[in-house]
């Protein structure tokens, strides 16, 4: 099998992939509002039917919630079995009165910048979805097979915290098997270098309550006599980090790996604007651990962050009162091998240790998630990794990503494989927002990308394009 007319073909298609993409918009399928519930229905079965339309062996699988999608086609035996993620899902349209159009109104619009898919799921995550089914449909189109073994993989609740994702996984695992994983839901560094996410951080929340006195005390009559538990709590949170920036909970470094040697170079080989990124939200400085670079902290490094505060009198005016309680939630970015539960444990105790007497505390959980680190010494990356240098003007990168994918780990866990996470999308995509877009050559190169990537992974053909 040849890669080349396969390009050909996508590229002689792409109208026609931009309409069936059009389509896929319009459809209302918001997963977090029970009204439209059959709006995802009707997704999923969209999505069935244009698998169908190509050969491939797809059904509608119902849950608890919102019905998966699954589809096989089979390929030669001795090329990898390759899963395809993604999720036909999206996020409300609130506040509604932004939007410049009907979000679910789709258009290929001309902006200053080149040409546009505006609506609301065309970057996150239908149009990249599309990208992955576009690329097999061309490969199909021209040879009448896919170069090796895919099964698709759709889920509707991804929006919606994937509720009955993890179930399903379980219960499917020998189905959902594969040799290769591909998640197509990120963007492209600095909006214009491709990328193949293989970091993710894991969470911890926390929320802490203080409590010193059983009511609201007059300042005049008990202020200097009773502790104050704002007092107390600003102690407390100001000693998590030390003057060089590092976290300051007992152990909390334990499973933090230093960054690989040939990672830190392609990291530096993007040329980060840290001044820029920091100067598009009125800052100048990064702040955090002083002897790392801006990326290492926002990638691989761990963090504790300080979410918010509450207590006392907030109101308008002014109110003379000694707080009964004062409260914070603090969250953790985690890194490597990191145990959310120890650390949970070691800040508990850092907070109970910086406790003076008459005070008590109280701790509420907010999740705890490992970090995901995928295994880039697979052939497969570096496969992918060239693959798509060849389509880009920029060579691709193996990156991080600061927050986190929990799909990412989910695979890791239930089928032993480590993903890789590809995607098109561009830091003014709008994602989640008003006026959400997808460029129309992010769409286009996408396709192209993952034709690519199936001939490099599969072995089809020498790269030749």
């Amino acid at each position: 099998m040849s890669l080349t007319p396969v390009l050909a073909r996508i590229d002689a298609d792409l109208e026609k992939s931009t309409q069936r993409l059009l389509d896929l918009l319009r459809i209302r399928s918001i997963s977090t509002d029970p009204d439209y519930q059959s709006d995802c229905d009707q997704a999923a079965d969209w999505l069935v039917s244009d698998l169908q339309s190509f050969g491939v062996a797809a059904r509608k699988c119902p849950t608890p919630g919102h019905p998966m999608v699954i589809g096989h086609m089979d390929g030669p035996a001795d090329a990898p079995h390759i899963l395809f993620y993604g999720h036909y899902d999206v996020q409300p349209v609130d506040p509604i009165d932004l939007w410049d159009r009907d979000p679910f109104d789709p258009v290929v619009e001309n902006t200053p910048k080149g040409r546009v898919i505006r609506g609301r799921g065309s970057s996150d995550d239908k149009g990249q979805l599309m990208t992955f089914v576009e690329a097999c449909r061309a490969w199909v189109s021209e040879h009448g097979a896919l170069p090796c073994k895919v099964t698709f993989f759709f889920e509707g609740e991804e929006e919606s915290g994937s509720p009955s994702l993890v179930p399903f996984m379980q219960e499917n695992r020998d189905e959902l098997m594969s040799d290769v994983v591909l998640i197509c839901d990120t963007g492209l560094f600095q909006s214009k270098t491709p990328a193949i996410v293989t970091m993710l951080r894991g969470l911890l929340g926390e929320e802490i309550i203080l409590t010193g006195p059983d009511k609201d005390l007059h300042s005049g009559m008990y202020g200097g006599v009773a502790i104050n538990p704002i007092r107390v709590l600003s102690k407390v949170l100001a000693g998590l980090h030390d003057d060089q920036g590092r976290v300051t909970v007992p152990n909390f470094y334990d499973g933090v790996p230093e960054l690989p040697d040939d990672i830190a170079q392609q990291w530096d080989d993007l040329k980060f604007d840290h001044g820029g990124f920091l100067g598009d939200v009125n800052l100048s400085h990064p702040a955090g651990e002083f002897d790392r670079t801006p990326l290492e902290m926002i990638w691989s490094r761990p963090t504790c962050e300080i979410n918010g505060i509450n207590g006392g009198y907030t109101g308008n005016g002014f109110k003379t009162v000694l707080p009964s309680q004062a409260s914070a939630k603090v969250s953790f970015r985690l890194v490597g091998t990191q145990d959310p539960l120890e650390i949970r444990q070691n800040f508990r105790a850092y907070v109970k240790s910086m406790l003076p007497p008459d005070v008590q505390v109280a701790f509420k959980e907010h999740g705890a998630s490992k970090a995901s680190q995928m295994a880039t010494d697979s052939a497969e990356f570096e496969q992918a990794r060239l693959a798509l240098s060849d389509e880009w003007p920029d060579a691709a990168a193996f990156v991080g990503c600061g927050g986190s994918i929990p799909i990412a780990g989910h695979f890791q866990r239930i089928t032993g494989v480590s993903p890789m996470l590809i995607g098109f999308a561009k830091d003014d995509d709008a994602i989640h927002s008003p006026n959400e877009k997808y460029d129309l050559d992010s769409f286009h190169k996408g396709i192209r990308s993952w034709a690519r990537i199936l001939d490099a992974v599969s072995g089809a053909s020498p790269s030749q394009a």
